[in-house]
């Protein structure tokens, strides 16, 4: 019982300490920024949500949001683990009376605090499209559920790639390419190309595996089962893959 209430504590207080250093910084409130001016303006000039009557913000604001965050979610979480190379405070995690697997929790959890905060911040929207008309908020609800999973998987995919180099440009550089293949590959023309080189139940096997294969049934009402256990699939398994890289480093 001692053993699970430090973890817990650890988690809240390593949560807690990363939350405050992000918002201390300039570069959690300019990523915000930036999130909302491209999401929002997306949402009105190339979303052509007036001329459309987008109740359901499908088209006109949630298929965006992929494409944004597979550049900015790397950006907070490229300084999840580089930062602690760089200031040479990795070898402390060793020696702190905290399990590394919570310190990794509370950290992932602190970043991905951010995007919740920046998702929220949309809400302008929500409350247009419900001044101008009667849209399902169910959907809208389970669209942003959706896409909050999408910034819980590229961050994880950017913790990972954080822990193996303290440069931040390259954690930056390789996570997006990573969280781009991931979303990318998805899209019915390069799909088509797929088929072209690959057997249909390849391309079938890497559609699937993709982002987009996940947030399309989210962002429609539809989010499945086996949609979620690919999100938590993705992120668990980046979360233990980051804790592997911290204990390899240190020994």
């Amino acid at each position: 019982m001692k053993i699970s209430y430090l973890r817990c504590t650890g988690a809240v207080e390593v949560f807690k300490r990363e939350l405050i250093s992000f918002f201390t910084q300039i570069t959690a409130y300019a990523l915000i920024v930036v999130f909302l001016l491209l999401s929002l303006g997306f949402c009105f000039s190339f979303g052509h949500f007036m001329e459309i009557g987008d109740a359901s913000l499908e088209f006109s604001f949630f298929r965006w949001l992929p494409w944004f965050f597979m550049f900015l979610v790397p950006a907070v979480g490229m300084r999840l683990w580089s930062d602690e190379y760089r200031n040479g405070t990795i070898e402390l995690i060793g020696t702190m009376p905290i399990p590394t697997h919570s310190i990794i929790i509370g950290k992932y959890c602190a970043a991905l605090a951010v995007w919740g905060v920046a998702l929220a911040l949309t809400f302008p929207i929500w409350i247009v499209v419900n001044y101008l008309g009667e849209p399902d908020n169910s959907l809208i609800l389970a669209s942003y559920l959706t896409s909050f999973l999408v910034c819980a998987c590229f961050l994880a995919v950017t913790s990972l790639v954080s822990a193996f180099t303290r440069d931040q440009v390259v954690s930056l550089v390789v996570a997006v390419f990573l969280c781009a293949c991931m979303t990318l590959a998805g899209y019915e023309p390069i799909l088509r190309s797929f088929r072209t080189v690959f057997p249909d139940w390849l391309t079938e096997v890497i559609a699937s595996a993709t982002v987009d294969e996940h947030f399309r049934s989210g962002i429609r009402g539809h989010l499945r089962i086996h949609d979620l256990v690919w999100f938590v699939s993705i992120i668990v398994s980046c979360l233990i893959g980051t804790s592997a890289v911290l204990k390899a480093k240190r020994t």
